[in-house]
């Protein structure tokens, strides 16, 4: 995801700096780390989350005068890379620029379609960013805790900056779906409390270390309170407001980004950048069309070897409405998942002969913003090691969540899924900072995807049920390349995607409705997933065919996660290299 917004003073010196550099002797490195600063400068939320508490007292600039300054700041970057390109260096130079050289692209073009215009929905914004804080802000010092005061009392002109990039956007005709924003409504309000005492944000005082004596702890704790009654809360408010009778209005009754100015050039930009492929919308369609009969085929196996007598619709509508396959508590829920992954934790050396040292523990998803989250999703841990990373659970509603979708789940959200390839990646000190902390959804999502279905391999999925929920979940992102370009390139209404849906997987009803109002919300990011998977598939059955007795499944993974989040060009020649090295 990226993030937008710059400090003026900061982005200028880097504009500064990359017209000196370019005329003396610098490197590749100097420039990444050049871009390193910028970055952590223009968004020290993140940086406070990743470990770097330079910045911790600032919220990110979101003026609308920002977003020039930024765009000079990245075309500064790209002309230093102009220059450094044509030097010689090494395989892992060559790469680094290339990757450098795209990020600093999208970035752009991004800008350029002025997406910033639309920084609210129900999948983000200051309603989930800045309660997020809570998570990650350190609060072991006095001084951390007036950071996060500080931070506080900056919040009324951050949503002063917010408010007027959607009146512009407004003023563009970019502006999201009303029902985007009739999600998001709800989780501003829920901000807008009586009592400080009541916010998300007063969890903070728990947090506060107990080193610090008793006397100031109270005084800080004050001041967190006071900032939230004074300040936090009346910006919460006049969001909520702003939003309810002027944005609310303004928004459009379609939902796919086909009805914004120029939305079909808009949606092949971002299935570019999602898939790093030059597959057009229609072919993107079509592979899930193919994907889907394909899958389906395995599901129908599937049920008639546990003796159904139906059709595949009427399978999942069994079970769905069969209360065996889900939990009545939420309690019951977690225990479910922490067991799950306790047995994969003991199987990972089978398939990987590295293993990540950062570790990974359990939350449960915030109230203010489970009901229009997804079922779960991993939260990485700081560069610091100061946390674990997370799994987070979703236990709204526990009786609409399936049991037999929750291994494939587990697998994909934590191990062997995010967690080994994003906290090895974090863990390759030999790339810069930006590769370590970045990098492409289709790799990221790809690579969750394929994990989703390693276990196998290792003796999991014994339950045939779990097994038809890998499927359905398999299914879910075939279906997604159609759904996606569906609403947003075909012209396609919430309804009809979510007949589809419905009608092609086992998801629960309560699924589909949350999944399909976030591609709405977020167009494109859905076709990474299918797309990522099927290039790591394709990589693997060349290697086990080229190498024979040779392959080594453990080698092969340890091999793809070597170089973080590729995209899927760079990825293939990547693995083309290793393979003639292993052949030898």
């Amino acid at each position: 995801m990226r993030r937008y917004g710059s400090r003026s003073a900061a982005t200028l010196l880097v504009i500064l700096i990359g017209w000196f550099k370019m005329s003396s002797a610098e490197t590749l490195n100097d420039l990444f780390s050049d871009y390193w600063e910028f970055q952590m400068r223009q968004s020290p939320t993140w940086a406070t989350n990743l470990g770097d508490h330079r910045y911790d007292s600032l919220l990110p600039d979101m003026s609308l005068e920002a977003v020039p300054r930024e765009a000079a700041a990245l075309r500064s970057f790209q002309a230093r890379l102009e220059v450094l390109s044509k030097q010689k260096g090494s395989a892992r130079d060559t790469i680094n620029a290339e990757f450098f050289g795209r990020e600093l692209s999208d970035r752009l073009e991004d800008l350029d379609n002025h997406w910033y215009l639309m920084p609210v929905s129900q999948q983000g914004g200051p309603q989930i960013d800045i309660p997020e804080l809570v998570n990650y802000h350190p609060l072991k010092t006095a001084g951390d805790c007036e950071n996060f005061v500080t931070r506080l009392h900056a919040f009324p002109a951050y949503v002063d900056q917010l408010i007027a990039r959607m009146r512009q956007g407004m003023k563009e005709h970019l502006v999201p779906a009303k029902i985007t924003i009739e999600k998001a409504l709800p989780q501003i309000e829920a901000h807008v409390v009586d009592d400080p005492q009541k916010s998300v944000l007063a969890g903070a005082i728990d947090k506060i270390d107990s080193t610090i004596p008793e006397n100031e702890r109270k005084k800080l704790s004050e001041s967190i309170q006071a900032a939230i009654q004074k300040e936090v809360v009346p910006g919460y408010d006049r969001l909520a407001r702003f939003v309810r009778t002027e944005y609310l209005p303004a928004c459009r009754d379609t939902v796919g980004i086909l009805a914004l100015p120029d939305g079909k050039r808009r949606y092949r930009s971002l299935a570019r950048q999602f898939t790093t492929t030059q597959l057009a919308p229609e072919q993107i369609f079509q592979l899930g069309q193919k994907q889907l009969t394909e899958i389906q085929t395995q599901m129908r196996e599937l049920m008639e070897d546990v003796g159904f007598k139906g059709s595949l619709v009427e399978f999942a509508e069994s079970l769905r409405h069969s209360g065996k396959f889900f939990y009545t508590s939420a309690d019951s829920l977690v225990e479910g998942f922490k067991t799950i992954l306790k047995q994969m934790d003991e199987k990972l050396p089978l398939l990987f002969g590295h293993l990540p040292e950062a570790p990974y523990s359990y939350k449960v998803m915030e109230p203010y913003r489970a009901e229009s989250a997804p079922d779960a999703y991993y939260y990485p841990a700081p560069e610091d090691r100061s946390r674990p990373a997370y799994f987070y659970i979703n236990t709204f509603r526990p009786e609409m969540r399936p049991k037999y979708t929750m291994e494939a789940l587990a697998y994909h959200e934590a191990v062997p899924g995010h967690h080994m390839q994003i906290a090895i990646q974090q863990e390759l000190g030999e790339l810069p900072q930006f590769r370590r902390h970045g990098g492409y959804t289709a790799f990221v999502e790809g690579w969750a995807l394929y994990s989703e279905e390693l276990p196998k391999e290792v003796g999991m999925y014994s339950d045939p049920y779990s097994e038809f929920g890998r499927l359905t979940f398999d299914a879910w992102r075939a279906v997604r390349l159609v759904v996606d370009p569906g609403i947003h390139y075909f012209g396609w209404t919430r309804d009809e995607a979510i007949k589809f849906f419905h009608e092609n997987t086992a998801l629960s009803d309560l699924n589909i409705v949350s999944e399909v109002e976030r591609y709405i919300a977020w167009p494109g990011q859905a076709l990474a997933y299918k797309v990522g998977q099927l290039k790591i598939q394709e990589i693997r059955v060349k290697a086990e065919r080229e190498l024979g007795d040779k392959f080594d499944i453990r080698a092969f993974h340890d091999e793809l996660l070597s170089d973080g989040a590729l995209p899927l060009d760079l990825l293939d020649e990547k693995m083309d290299r290793w393979l003639e090295v292993v052949k030898k």
